[in-house]
Formats: C-alpha cells, sequence, structure tokens
C-alpha cells in the first residue's frame, strides 16, 4: 500500500500540484503504474483524436506512465464503446468518445430506461465546442428567424445537409425542424468535408457544421446564421445563438469527453478527472483546444454523469419521435 508521503511525493516530482488526500483515495493501491490505453472509436484526424491528444499527452507528463492512444473506429463509435464498457474496471483502459459514440452506445441497447452508467463510467468532460448553422450566400436569409420565415413561406424547397445520417449534425437539424414545424429534405454525406463541399457548390442550402467550417465564413463563400450552443461563443463573439435569433431555447452541443468501464473504483475516477482538469487549464492545452474551435471545460465525474445522460435522454427521445436510427 502506498503511504501518503509517497503519494504525495508522486505528485509533485509529475509536476503537479499535491491533491487534498480523501480516505478512499489514501487507501487505494498507486494508480496509474503501468500502461494506459485511450481507445479512440473513430478513424484518426478527427476532431475526438485531436482534441483526445492534449489529454493523453498531459496525463503521459503527468503520471510518468505510456498513455497510448488507440484506434478501433466502425459502427458510428460503437465497436470501441463497447470494446471498453466490457474492459476491466481498473482505469487502464479508457474511451475518448464524442456524442455520436455514446449514443450509438445508448441507442444499441434495448431498455427504454436506459442510462450510459449501466455500461460506462463517465470520468469528464473535455470540450463541448458548438455547431454552427450555415447557409450559401445565395440563401436570402441572415438569421435564424429569417431562415424559420422563408422555410415556412416556401415548403419543401430547402435541403440540409449532415456528415451522416443519425450524426450529431444531422440531429441538430431534426431538433431545429421537431421546435419550428418546418420541414428540410435531408441530404446525408460521408463526412464532414463531403458535405461543406456540397453546401459550397450550392449542392444543399444549410449545414449544421463544427467549427472548422470557419474560414469559408470567414472567405464569404459561406454564411453563418448562429451558433448552436445556449450563449455566444467567446472564439466566435459575433456569431449570434439560433436560440436569441428566432428558436429560444435551442441547443445542440458537439461535446466530447473521457469515460471508463462501469464500476471502476471511484477514487480511480476521481483521480482520473481531477488530472484531466490539471492537464486541459494549461495555456498550451488552452491553445490548442481554441485552434479547434474549442474551449477547455473539464468537470467532475458526478457531473459529467448528470450531463450525459441527459443529454443521451434527449436525443434519443427526439431520433424515436423523428423514427431516426441512431446505431448501426
Amino acid at each position: 500500500m502506498i503511504s501518503r508521503r509517497n503519494l504525495l511525493l508522486s505528485s509533485l516530482l509529475a509536476g503537479a500540484a499535491a491533491p487534498v488526500l480523501t480516505p478512499s483515495l489514501a487507501q487505494t493501491p498507486s494508480y496509474p503504474n503501468g500502461p494506459v490505453r485511450m481507445i479512440v472509436p473513430f478513424p484518426p484526424g478527427g476532431a475526438t483524436d485531436v482534441i483526445g491528444r492534449v489529454v493523453t499527452h498531459g496525463l503521459q507528463g503527468l503520471w510518468g506512465q505510456s498513455v497510448l492512444q488507440e484506434y478501433q473506429p466502425g459502427a458510428s463509435g460503437l465497436i470501441g464503446a463497447r470494446r471498453v464498457a466490457a474492459s476491466p474496471p481498473d482505469g487502464y483502459t479508457l474511451l475518448l468518445s464524442s456524442t455520436g459514440g455514446i449514443l450509438s452506445l445508448a441507442s444499441s441497447n434495448p431498455d427504454p430506461n436506459y442510462k450510459v452508467t449501466q455500461d460506462l463510467a463517465p470520468i469528464s468532460l473535455m470540450s463541448a465546442p458548438p455547431y454552427i448553422l450555415c447557409v450559401h450566400p445565395k440563401l436570402p436569409v441572415r438569421s435564424a428567424a429569417e431562415l424559420i420565415a422563408y422555410a415556412k413561406a416556401n415548403p419543401g424547397k430547402l435541403t440540409f445537409g449532415s456528415s451522416g445520417a443519425g450524426t450529431a449534425t444531422h440531429l441538430s437539424g431534426v431538433l431545429f425542424q421537431h421546435m419550428t414545424g418546418v420541414e428540410f429534405l435531408h441530404v446525408p454525406y460521408r463526412g464532414v468535408g463531403p458535405a461543406t463541399t456540397g453546401l459550397l457548390g450550392e449542392q444543399i442550402d444549410m449545414l449544421f457544421a463544427p467549427v472548422v467550417i470557419v474560414p469559408h465564413i470567414a472567405s464569404g463563400k459561406i454564411r453563418a446564421v448562429g451558433v448552436t450552443t445556449a450563449k455566444r461563443s467567446p472564439l466566435f463573439p459575433d456569431i449570434p445563438t439560433i436560440a436569441e435569433t428566432g428558436l429560444p431555447g435551442y441547443e445542440s452541443l458537439g461535446w466530447f469527453g473521457v469515460f471508463a468501464p462501469a464500476k471502476t473504483p471511484g477514487a480511480i475516477v476521481d483521480r482520473i478527472s481531477a488530472d484531466i482538469g490539471k492537464v486541459l487549464v494549461t495555456p498550451e492545452s488552452k491553445r490548442i483546444l481554441n485552434d479547434q474551435g474549442a474551449e477547455p471545460e473539464p468537470n467532475s465525474a458526478p457531473v459529467f454523469a448528470a450531463f450525459v445522460n441527459t443529454e443521451v435522454k434527449k436525443w434519443l427521445d427526439l431520433a424515436k419521435a423523428a423514427n431516426i436510427k441512431l446505431s448501426p
């Protein structure tokens, strides 16, 4: 068993501020004392990969242990999520996932009262950047209110693209339709890149896009109508929210977080959560996330668990009402 003195010394040597030791943490064998695997359930190069690397590299430096990022894409994130859910609950196999991967896992479970905590232990949010509702500049609208009015005056005329059926960009559009009563023709693409190309080429009228689309907005090739968060993003202060410009209460987040298998000891979950918080508040982490249009938003494990379960219920209910399949 590790002593309080040695645990404090290990933290100082790792470059971290000494934590206040709770009895449960003090009585838990030292963690980690070997390599930790971070499973990414999507292909390399995506936002989950880039944002996850901030945490992976930071934890490796803090712990003095190898923290390896492994990719196991497939089935909209379901394969990787299930692998982690079936792993030993010892904190050595973790999941880096976004909204879509967790929704795939949740929707594959037949339990109508399903909670993510049945399969996974949420550890911490990393970031929850907005999507940006964009239109082709030829569309005569500059706000959510104008878009709603135009759609109602031209029923069945407008199209919206997404990165694929059942993805968060698709669900953002479905929520918009559900709350306004307007209908758009959905055009699914195989990824954000092709969908963006479709909008640039006027093959679709609108797109709920991640912030990678900002350079096209800056060039004037695409027009931003609003961000999907409840409040304006400090990174894009000149883009109003959809909620403030025509659709009060609208919110859609593209969040990213870290999970462990369910039944992972609380002391380990809390340790990882606290250390993720230390990593994300460093200037270098903030810089990298800001380059992705995101801000660091770490939180405690209980807060993150409540957030995830609320988000999952919201989107599962919407998918059911709209008859949308979220898992393969």
